[in-house]
């Protein structure tokens, strides 16, 4: 059971993946932190439930300095950064500030947020930084080519903040491949996704909770990169 005085911060956290494992971090009495983009019900419920909620625009510069002004002004110290937020913008036309915007969520946002708030991840016993990443930086994509170059520098933060972080912090990632389906995806989506992996599944976010508490409970494992993704490499 997972109990510390000093917050998790999680970014992305007020849909799909974020949403349940906040939940999750919740029903284990861990106090958390959020980002989110819009205001949505969800917002307003982790609110009921306790969950400090700051509303950030990380595609700009000055949208993640705000938000870790506001991270400082909350709490003196952090149990653990999740960087969980993503953002994909459609790259039709070679669109260059779709590409900037992604390369400030994915790369930007880590790279000053760790910087920043590595004082405050020191002042726990325990302090790990997590990335999540995508397995689409295994061997790239030719339809989301920017998406892809943006995930895997934050794959490249991992190993620099890691090396540089150590012994203090912990630092890794997560590299997930399809965890959830959108609720209008139809039958032969599915089967063509779940087809991609040798474990033909599509397993839920609870799957990323469990990997999330490995990477926090475990005390030997930084700079490493855990995948979950069914075994797609192996098709």
């Amino acid at each position: 059971m997972m109990s510390d005085s000093a917050p998790i911060l999680l970014t992305g956290g007020s849909q799909r993946l974020g949403l349940h494992c906040v939940k999750r971090f919740l029903a284990n009495d861990q106090s958390m932190i959020i980002s989110y983009r819009q205001e949505r019900p969800e917002v307003a419920e982790l609110r009921k439930l306790g969950v400090h909620c700051i509303q950030a625009d990380f595609a700009t510069e000055q949208g993640i300095l705000n938000f870790i002004a506001a991270i400082k002004a909350y709490t003196p110290a952090l149990r653990a950064i999740i960087h969980n937020a993503s953002l994909w913008i459609s790259e039709d036309g070679a669109d260059s500030d779709a590409f900037k915007q992604m390369m400030n969520v994915h790369v930007l946002a880590p790279y000053l947020i760790n910087q920043h708030c590595a004082a405050l991840l020191q002042q726990s016993p325990q302090a790990d930084i997590i990335h999540i990443s995508d397995d689409v930086t295994r061997r790239g994509s030719a339809k989301r080519i920017a998406y892809s170059a943006s995930k895997a520098g934050l794959d490249n933060l991992t190993l620099s903040f890691a090396a540089s972080l150590a012994p203090q912090i912990k630092v890794n990632t997560i590299a997930p491949a399809l965890i959830m389906l959108h609720p209008d995806d139809d039958a032969a989506y599915q089967r063509r996704a779940t087809a991609k992996s040798v474990l033909g599944t599509v397993p839920g976010p609870e799957v990323i909770y469990q990997s999330l508490r490995y990477l926090l409970d475990t005390p030997y494992v930084t700079g490493t990169t855990l995948t979950v993704n069914g075994g797609r490499h192996l098709k």
